[in-house]
């Protein structure tokens, strides 16, 4: 499986988003239609290469000091187990 090491600037949210967000059940953050600014973006091939590389960009002083993060994302599916394998064939 592949994967994407992605280096992002943390967005800073407000005392009153904070609130708000939490008062009315909703989220603060949605990656998924206003993700994060990209500061840097690596790939590999299997997720030993992907944590070891996300490990080394963890010593970046600005994610050591809270204002990036580093996060490891997969980009095909994992192949199915056995298990799965066998209840879908039923043998």
């Amino acid at each position: 499986m592949r994967f994407l090491i992605v280096r992002t600037d943390i967005r800073t949210a407000a005392d009153t988003d904070i609130a708000a967000a939490w008062a009315g059940g909703g989220v603060l953050r949605d990656e998924t239609t206003t993700p994060e600014p990209r500061r840097q973006i690596v790939h590999a091939e299997d997720r030993e290469a992907a944590l070891l590389l996300a490990r080394a960009l963890s010593t970046v002083g600005a994610v050591r000091s809270g204002r990036q993060r580093v996060k490891v994302l997969p980009l095909d599916e994992p192949a199915p187990t056995r298990q799965e394998c066998w209840e879908a064939t039923g043998t």
